[in-house]
């Protein structure tokens, strides 16, 4: 079973964000949440509030155990540009461009498959 969730037009660009995402991808739901707690970066907190309300989804919709949850796939996406301009020497103006991003959790309750037997599994499929 998959459950999903996602946080739309997150103020802070997908290229920081994904850092932070390609951290817990493939991990148990509560693994991730404790590496995102403990995470320097401003993107950890939103993303651990996103994966706890996938995991509320979940409970809730599905009537899913939340402990044995994994994070099947999380990707970033580029949200909109605001485009703002700084005043530059002898009247010019140059662009500042503030960017957004779109989350998208996927959670399983199967855990995923790594290293090689994990193609020829899912070309099986």
């Amino acid at each position: 079973m998959e459950v999903k969730a996602s946080l739309n037009r997150y103020r802070q660009s997908p290229r920081k964000v994904r850092l932070v995402t390609n951290l817990i991808k493939g991990k148990p739901v509560d693994q991730a949440i404790v590496e995102l707690r403990l995470l320097t970066k401003r993107a950890g907190d939103p993303i651990a509030k996103l994966v706890r309300s996938a995991v509320a989804n979940a409970k809730n919709n599905f009537k899913l155990d939340g402990t044995d949850l994994y994070i099947k796939n999380i990707t970033v996406n580029e949200g909109p540009t605001m485009k703002r301009f700084m005043p530059r020497a002898f009247g010019r103006a140059a662009m500042i461009r503030k960017r957004s991003s779109h989350i998208h959790v996927t959670l399983s309750d199967e855990k995923p498959l790594k290293g090689k037997g994990a193609r020829k599994a899912a070309a099986t499929k």
